[in-house]
């Protein structure tokens, strides 16, 4: 399955980010390899001035990802996702690699709507 998550880097060691739209990296992990398949620079979105949110969460929709892993998601960017048919689970913190193995375990819960209003870093 591929999953997409916030981090502060580009690799596995990295920790996760905790805001979705301002997010510095998204990297899509293949779960059955743990292997990144993908690495989505946020830098553009990082520095917006508005709809930092929409235009992240189009950027993940289009790699064909499953689930979302984040620490928080905004009203706006949980629609576009919601749309595109993503999950999403919020409450993500540490390495990615621990969150992969948390996720894998089934230790995260498919998040019911967004988990913060928005114009947050």
């Amino acid at each position: 399955m591929k999953v997409a998550l916030t981090s502060l880097g580009t690799d596995l060691d990295s920790s996760i980010d905790e805001s979705f739209g301002r997010a510095r990296y998204f990297l899509v992990v293949e779960t059955e390899t743990d292997e990144i398949v993908e690495i989505i620079d946020n830098l553009q979105n990082q520095q917006a001035s508005h709809g930092a949110g929409m235009q992240a969460a189009q950027s993940v929709a289009d790699k064909g990802v499953e689930w979302l892993l984040t620490g928080n998601v905004g009203p706006k960017a949980f629609s576009v996702l919601e749309s595109a048919g993503i999950n999403i689970s919020t409450g993500a913190s540490g390495t990615v690699r621990d969150t992969i193995d948390k996720f894998k375990a089934g230790g995260f819960d498919k998040t019911s709507g967004p988990s913060r209003q928005g114009h947050m870093r």
